[in-house]
């Protein structure tokens, strides 16, 4: 990369640096805000009982996602890398609040990607496809939104990135001793992506795509072949494992595959029209792409790309997605693992346009291109936009909820199953009613908060005593 290289992509980095600092101080309620409570209390818990990374807690003690109780609060599901990093932030540097250093690392890591993203179709392609992709990465709506989460995976692709990166350096590298230093990086990087997400494994295609390129049909007889995904898989397949001693802690997952929840209970999906309309229609297409991105993205699928590696990247993000449709469908965030593809293609498009060579053709390109990106920003983020949005009256609830019970007490929110409350007014005990009132009074919990007003009719004929009540929700205190 040259120095010019440099200053593109530092301007890059500013401009997405910026957009993701966007709402950057609001509560840990916004969407996704279960799934983000879940991770950040993993992180408060190993600031309150210390840092141990092979028993990790948050707040729900219940058996709402294992189907098992939970007393001790396990959660089994990646290995806390991600959660003990910000945690640790947080610790020795506390003019940040625990969520905003979640968000901070997300950013950071989602930064590397577009840094990475650059430096690959810099060296592969040209300038030009480079800035677009890594521009779109940067500012585009979903992007953004899904770079600044507390969730672990920008961070997860980020090291994925930063695996493939060095492996394209171990690929290209002459000097022995150098190259090996970049094949144990890259291994060791990838190693941690998939502890910390292990969907990431689906990157494993690019990697196998440049070890085929750098040793042709001899990687079948090439030991540093076997030994790469040998080591890499092996702390995922052990923490798998081990896991399996916590089945409580353990969420359900075979429906992510299949199939979807909604209000009438588990409904199959796989390869129903239902799943193209949703992931390629409505959140590729409409969502992520703002419509006419879309047009770009297919461009660069259609140009007669010879460089083989982002074809891998896309095969990679495909694989994902017919194999995780049920969770794909379910949740906007398993999208975070296709981005890449979807911006280096929307890149190899937009310069497949400005390679015709009249001085018309490219006027017109021009316009088109600088037209498409605004209105397709535009229309993304008039539905993003949504997403940083979150109900007042929960953080009032959080605080009448901190103010009426003590920090030990254990309580039930009836909330279907959202653990937002519980992390909010920093209590453990269950997102639902997942018991009869008595029995959750001789489990050791001590209040149930409702808005259900069949329920609050009910513990009101029990006798149960109100301590709070306003037109929103009651708080019932059991013992």
């Amino acid at each position: 990369m040259k120095k010019m290289d440099f200053l593109i992509l530092s301007f890059i980095l500013i401009i997405g640096l910026l957009f993701r600092l966007y709402k950057f101080n609001i509560p840990l309620a916004d969407l996704h805000s279960w799934r983000q409570a879940d991770t950040a209390a993993v992180a408060r818990n190993f600031l309150k009982s210390g840092f141990d990374l092979f028993h990790p807690q948050y707040d729900d003690l219940s058996n709402v996602q294992s189907g098992i109780e939970n007393p001790q609060g396990y959660r089994m599901v990646e290995f806390p890398i991600y959660n003990a990093s910000f945690a640790l932030l947080y610790k020795y540097f506390d003019f940040f609040n625990l969520e905003q250093w979640g968000r901070l690392v997300s950013i950071f890591f989602s930064l590397i990607t577009i840094s990475i993203i650059y430096y690959l179709l810099c060296k592969e392609k040209n300038r030009l496809t480079a800035f677009f992709a890594s521009f779109i990465y940067a500012v585009f709506p979903f992007f953004v939104f899904f770079s600044r989460v507390v969730l672990p995976e920008p961070t997860a692709l980020g090291l994925t990135m930063i695996s493939i990166f060095f492996f394209y350096f171990f690929s290209q590298n002459k000097n022995k001793k150098l190259s090996y230093l970049y094949y144990l990086l890259s291994l060791i990087f990838f190693s941690l992506a998939l502890l910390i997400k292990p969907t990431t494994i689906f990157y494993s295609l690019v990697i196998i795509y440049l070890f085929l390129k750098t040793f042709g049909l001899k990687i079948f007889k090439n030991l540093t072949f076997y030994l790469y995904f040998l080591l890499s898989f092996f702390p995922l397949v052990f923490w798998r494992f081990y896991i399996k001693n916590y089945p409580e802690g353990i969420p359900v997952n075979e429906w992510l595959l299949t199939s979807i929840n909604t209000p009438e209970g588990l409904k199959t999906i796989f390869f129903r029209p239902a799943f193209f309309r949703w992931i390629f229609f409505e959140r590729i297409n409409n969502l992520i792409f703002g419509g006419y991105l879309t047009l770009f993205f297919i461009l660069g699928i259609l140009s007669k790309e010879k460089n083989h590696l982002f074809r891998f990247f896309l095969f990679s993000a495909f694989f994902y997605l017919f194999v995780f449709q049920g969770g794909n469908v379910q949740h906007e965030y398993y999208q975070t693992l296709i981005l890449p593809s979807l911006a280096i293609f929307s890149g190899l498009g937009i310069n497949f346009l400005f390679e015709k060579k009249t001085i018309i053709n490219q006027f017109l390109s021009t316009i088109i291109i600088i037209f498409s990106l605004f209105f397709s920003w535009y229309i993304s983020f008039y539905q993003v936009k949504n997403f940083y949005q979150y109900p007042q009256e929960l953080i009032k609830q959080a605080n009448i909820i901190k103010s009426l019970t003590s920090a030990d007490d254990k309580i039930v929110v009836d909330r279907m199953g959202d653990t937002t409350l519980l992390y909010l007014s920093e209590r453990k005990g269950a997102p639902a009613i997942f018991k009869s009132p008595q029995e959750l009074k001789a489990s050791g919990y001590s209040y149930i908060i409702t808005s259900n007003q069949s329920e609050i009719e009910s513990l009101k004929k029990e006798n149960y005593q109100v301590i709070f009540q306003n037109n929103n929700f009651f708080i019932f205190k059991l013992l």
